[in-house]
């Protein structure tokens, strides 16, 4: 019985010693091209850019399928009626005479639309039948054959406008969907420096919850020996309180910007997160000229403003021809036939003739169509501002981050030295306080200035490739490869 409750003891003590163990995961080790990689494939924000060009591109489909011949039928089939019809007399009364029929038509038609003109032509096949069920008739009429055009005249004609439009729009969503992957790679730089910066924060705040503990149990023993003041020995207890503090907190900061980062770029995984330091900087000399030529060669700003401009000539264009004379063509030449027999249609069938034209002109509209043009004219110079204005403000974008960039490469390698440094001082000032050559006072400021440069060389860092990547951005162009961003 003892050995049976000892060997019942031993698998609970085996037990709570492997749980443990098995519970807690490795961290993933990550670097900041891993987090860039995974947040450019699996992100909401690249899931979105990319359903977003998908969207764009059927929508240019739909346009150039407009300019492609559109073959259809319609028609009507059935069309039955039974009611009481008016019916005028011969004498001039009215009476109302029973009918019973059916009229039933399917059309063929070939269209296809001209775009330098503005019109359409067509061919066309007709098929109409009727049957009177009151008198038990029935009738064929259709059109064998029938060419036929209609013609805007002097009117605005938009698919010549959508010709100029419609490519660039197309062009500037391709941009578009180039330059929201880069973006998330910006949030994603973002997110990952964040999470960083909360790694060293807590990192630094266990270091110094341990040293500042080590430091307080011997203080306590310089104490008895009367190397230290009783208000050193508080001063430092009052450091380790301040340091569990700092850790909670940091701590904390830590699981928050880990959960934003891991929700951002979908990262599934139970494994926590451990960020690699990402210390090897690109050094780059880039010529501003050549910043600006590659972002007006590639960004879809660029193509937007050729855009805009376009538009405000459709609209001025639109404003004085919708306020002058409009008139429409419509003509047609074919062959049509009629009789009892389907086949009848088709038998010696009779020339058709068709030609017509609608028109408008405006009278007197006591102003309206000069203010509407006057409209659209201020409104194509106000674009013409606008855009001279975004394309100065896009310009000084360029510089200021081209100039930045070059700043905090020299900027980079300062704080690291000075983090270098810092750490250096701080062991001295330690062994120091050990072997009582110094104050806590002194011990306190060497550990601020060691925490603060350690800091400084991580922002530092976070600020570089924001920058880095943000420079990609603007430009659309992989300055280190020397090549356009596709």
């Amino acid at each position: 019985m003892n050995i049976e409750k000892l060997l019942l003891l031993a698998g609970l003590l085996l037990r709570f010693l492997l749980e443990p163990t098995r519970a807690v995961a490795q961290p993933q080790h990550v670097t900041l091209e891993d987090v860039v990689q995974m947040a450019r494939a699996q992100s909401i924000a690249a899931k979105q850019a990319a359903t977003q060009k998908l969207t764009n591109y059927w929508q240019y489909r739909t346009f150039q399928a407009g300019f492609k011949p559109q073959l259809s039928l319609d028609g009507y089939l059935p069309s039955f009626e039974r009611s009481f019809t008016e019916v005028t007399q011969p004498d001039g009364t009215i009476s109302f005479q029973p009918i019973s029929n059916n009229n039933s038509v399917l059309n063929l038609a070939l269209s296809q639309n001209i775009a330098l003109t503005g019109g359409s032509v067509f061919v066309q096949k007709q098929l109409q039948r009727f049957d009177d069920f009151q008198r038990n008739n029935r009738l064929y009429n259709g059109i064998p054959f029938a060419v036929g055009l209609r013609q805007p005249l002097f009117q605005f004609n938009a698919m010549k406008w959508d010709r100029k439009i419609e490519p660039l729009k197309f062009e500037e969503s391709n941009q578009q969907f180039i330059e929201s992957l880069e973006q998330v790679t910006v949030d994603a730089t973002g997110l990952y420096f964040e999470l960083l910066v909360a790694q060293v924060n807590l990192q630094i705040a266990e270091k110094n919850l341990s040293n500042n503990d080590t430091l307080y149990k011997i203080a306590q023993h310089k104490l008895e020996l009367g190397k230290i003041s009783q208000n050193d020995l508080l001063q430092l207890q009052l450091s380790v309180l301040t340091a569990k503090k700092d850790y909670a907190s940091a701590r904390q900061n830590a699981e928050i910007a880990s959960l934003r980062l891991r929700s951002y770029m979908g990262y599934r995984n139970e494994q926590a997160l451990e960020l690699a330091v990402p210390t090897q900087i690109i050094e780059l000399t880039i010529d501003v000229k050549k910043a600006l030529q590659e972002a007006f060669n590639n960004r879809s700003d660029a193509i937007a403003f050729r855009r805009k401009m376009l538009e405000a000539q459709r609209d001025v264009d639109k404003a004085r021809k919708d306020n002058g004379l409009n008139a429409t063509l419509n003509a047609s030449f074919g062959l049509s036939n009629r009789g009892t027999h389907l086949g009848d249609v088709y038998i010696r069938p009779q020339d058709r003739e068709y030609f017509e034209i609608q028109f408008v002109l405006p009278i007197m509209t006591w102003g309206r169509a000069q203010a509407r043009t006057e409209t659209a004219k201020a409104n194509q110079q106000l674009t013409t501002q606008s855009v001279e204005q975004d394309k100065l403000t896009f310009e000084q974008a360029i510089y200021t981050q081209v100039t930045l960039l070059q700043m905090l490469q020299q900027q980079v390698k300062l704080t690291a030295e000075a983090d270098r440094i810092g750490q250096d001082r701080y062991q001295i000032a330690q062994n120091r306080f050990i072997l009582s050559d110094l104050s806590v006072t002194d011990l306190g400021i060497a550990m601020q200035e060691k925490d603060r440069a350690r800091r400084d060389a991580i922002l530092a860092l976070r600020d570089y490739w924001t920058a880095f990547y943000t420079i990609r951005l603007l430009t659309l162009y992989d300055f280190e490869r020397n090549e356009k961003i596709k």
